[in-house]
């Protein structure tokens, strides 16, 4: 019979890990993202790498009872949170485990248990590291002379979130470079003659667009409320422009309205898998 839920607009949400805890973070927030009427309070638990260490999280998890997740490698430590959760009537659940299991059964072979396996430092995390650097020296049209080295190209008026979508394909290990489009100012040269980069246009609505400037101004108290940078009309122009430029280039573009920054990426990324696998097909 399912644990009846709790009155409360909030649960506790206990995270317990023996590395950084990004993967149960990641995995919580997920889970907790389809329940729009209740909010996880998260306890984070990192480095739990001993018993002695885990006593003042299964104390922590006694004063505030709620969901608990968890990755931890050694069994002893496993065990010992496992018990004490089946005591207090609490739902626990390895992460990891089930999908191990699929491994496991798929493979037919045991897992090596490494803590924190995944952040080595191997080559795809230098990777993804010299891809952020060459995004962050990209970042708001910087740099066009190299810009044939990147891997995608986003291209979009002011307040398109060029910036972040940007900064989480480069943790994907993509060098992303973006460059604005600002009124009366025609694009750098180099941006026409690409030819190995991806160029993407990023657009959104006027009154989305118009609704973050004025967002952005209040906090910068330094542009008068009558400004073009927040005139729907010119907005509007402006992204015609945007549009207009995509469509004659034959670059693809992308309406962000309503999308998050992870929407974005994972549709540039899958724009770019298309065109390196079309371009596979022609060699």
């Amino acid at each position: 019979m399912p644990r009846q839920q709790p009155a409360a607009s909030y649960f506790h949400l206990h995270l317990v890990s023996d590395a950084t805890g990004e993967t149960l973070i990641t995995v919580g927030r997920a889970a907790a993202a389809q329940y729009a009427t209740v909010s996880p309070i998260e306890h984070v638990y990192s480095m739990v790498r001993s018993l002695k260490r885990l006593d003042p999280v299964i104390a922590e998890i006694e004063a505030n009872p709620g969901i608990v997740l968890y990755t931890l490698v050694d069994r002893e430590i496993a065990q010992r949170l496992e018990g004490r959760c089946r005591e207090l009537g609490l739902p626990i659940l390895s992460v990891l485990g089930p999908v191990l299991s699929l491994f496991q059964s798929y493979l037919g072979t045991e897992t090596t248990p490494r803590v924190g396996a995944q952040h080595l430092l191997n080559a795809d995390y230098f990777h993804r590291i010299d891809a952020l650097n060459f995004t962050m020296m990209h970042d708001d049209g910087q740099h066009f002379e190299n810009l044939e080295e990147a891997d995608v190209v986003l291209v979009g008026v002011s307040r398109t979130s060029k910036t972040p979508t940007s900064i989480y394909l480069a943790n994907r290990g993509i060098k992303a470079a973006n460059v604005p489009l600002v009124p009366g100012v025609s694009p750098p040269p180099q941006l026409e003659t690409l030819s190995k980069p991806l160029v993407v246009g990023l657009y959104a609505s006027p009154e989305r667009i118009v609704q973050i400037r004025q967002n952005r101004l209040l906090g910068l108290k330094s542009v008068p409320p009558d400004s073009a940078y927040v005139d729907r009309q010119a907005v509007s122009q402006e992204i015609a422009f945007s549009k207009q430029l995509c469509a004659r280039r034959g670059w693809p573009s992308i309406d962000v309205t309503r999308r998050s920054i992870e929407e974005t990426a994972a549709a540039v990324l899958s724009l770019l898998q298309e065109r390196r696998r079309e371009a596979a097909e022609r060699q």
